[in-house]
């Protein structure tokens, strides 16, 4: 069947270019609707619209044995474990505590308050808590962890897509107020009584010549195909791909960082259009007792932060850099960063990269702790 592969290329390239056109209306839209969330609505409109149900085409099948494998490895063949060392152990502390925090806080609620609606209804019978895990994959790890989780878990498209929603708000609230708080950063320190803020060294996240990308996109794919081949188990596909994708990033030392994390970029987005064509629109709802916990939770993962700092006496600004590098990502970590300090921006894409690389762990516990503790 070819409509899929139809809507679903012209869902990429009108998405892709769009992003990118210099327009400030269609700047505006993106700042509310990322491409991200525009490439899953799009083809489940054309979908509503033409009254066709492609959620079983082996579209499905396809994205799941390639486009998904090759996006993991290419965002995981991004990250420099050298280029940590110029940030520090003190920032990265924080942000692991963010991480942390997003990981474990909703089975402690959840054994907390497991006699209250909010759990026993909405969470457990309702099945929200299948939506639990694509959000920690989102905050932490970005785009392909929230989808490589969303396939571990099996999360109903009903749910995913509320959650989509949701989440989408928040974030773009949540960059707001880290852009006004980072701007206050030198006032916190004076009331948290901070007194080490010194400026971390300078990085660079391109050094030398680089492999030629068709290169670089060939062993991606080769070895996605040979994984395909040898292993079954999707789960054991995703840990494998993320450890060989550090591997090349690592021990190659002309790997094309720079072409690794666009092409995972551009992946993301396919396997989004893929995935709205799963998508019916009829099914979709918005839980407000839902989103009440998530405003909770994302409030929880910010105070964890700014005591962690405070213990570490470490400058309050690295509390909303490592907060929009664990729930912003690649593209506002850097944005926020740059209403501190410029010469910081370099720092934040590295702890944005670092949080693409271990969100599809992190919610893999929080998966296990679900089914272990709650579920």
């Amino acid at each position: 069947m070819w409509a899929p592969w139809v809507i679903s290329g012209l869902t990429v390239i009108a998405v892709y270019f769009l992003d990118r056109w210099e327009n400030r209306h269609i700047k505006s839209l993106f700042d509310w609707v990322p491409a991200i969330l525009l490439a899953y609505i799009i083809p489940a409109v054309i979908s509503y619209i033409f009254n066709v149900d492609y959620s079983q085409a082996d579209i499905h099948d396809f994205s799941r044995d390639y486009f998904i494998p090759l996006a993991i490895i290419a965002v995981m063949s991004s990250l420099s474990l050298g280029q940590l060392k110029s940030i520090g152990y003190k920032p990265i502390l924080v942000f692991l505590a963010g991480s942390f925090f997003i990981a474990i806080f909703p089975i402690v609620f959840m054994l907390l308050f497991s006699e209250t609606d909010l759990i026993s209804k909405t969470l457990v019978t309702e099945n929200y808590w299948m939506g639990i895990p694509p959000i920690v994959g989102s905050w932490i790890g970005g785009s392909t962890s929230q989808l490589v989780l969303k396939e571990l878990v099996e999360c109903p498209e009903n749910i995913f897509l509320t959650v989509l929603v949701m989440d989408n708000i928040l974030v773009n609230v949540w960059t707001i107020l880290m852009f006004q708080t980072i701007k206050k950063s030198d006032w916190l320190n004076k009331w948290f009584r901070v007194s080490d803020v010194a400026i971390p060294e300078d990085i660079r996240l391109e050094k030398g010549s680089k492999w030629n990308p068709w290169l670089c996109a060939l062993v991606l794919l080769i070895i996605v195909v040979v994984n395909n081949y040898l292993i079954d188990s999707f789960i054991v596909k995703v840990v494998l791909l993320s450890f060989i994708g550090l591997a090349l990033s690592n021990f190659i030392l002309k790997w094309n960082y720079r072409f690794a994390l666009k092409a995972g970029g551009i992946l993301i987005i396919v396997v989004m259009a893929v995935l709205g064509l799963k998508l019916q629109i009829a099914t979709l709802g918005f839980n407000l007792p839902f989103f009440g916990f998530l405003c909770v939770w994302l409030l929880g993962h910010f105070i964890i932060m700014v005591l962690v700092a405070k213990a570490l006496n470490v400058n309050m600004a690295w509390v909303p850099i490592a907060s929009m590098a664990n729930v912003g990502g690649i593209a506002t970590a850097p944005a926020v960063t740059a209403a501190y300090n410029l010469k910081w921006m370099p720092h934040a894409i590295v702890l944005a990269i670092l949080s693409m690389a271990t969100g599809t762990f992190w919610g893999m516990l929080t998966i296990w702790l679900f089914k272990r503790f709650v579920v």
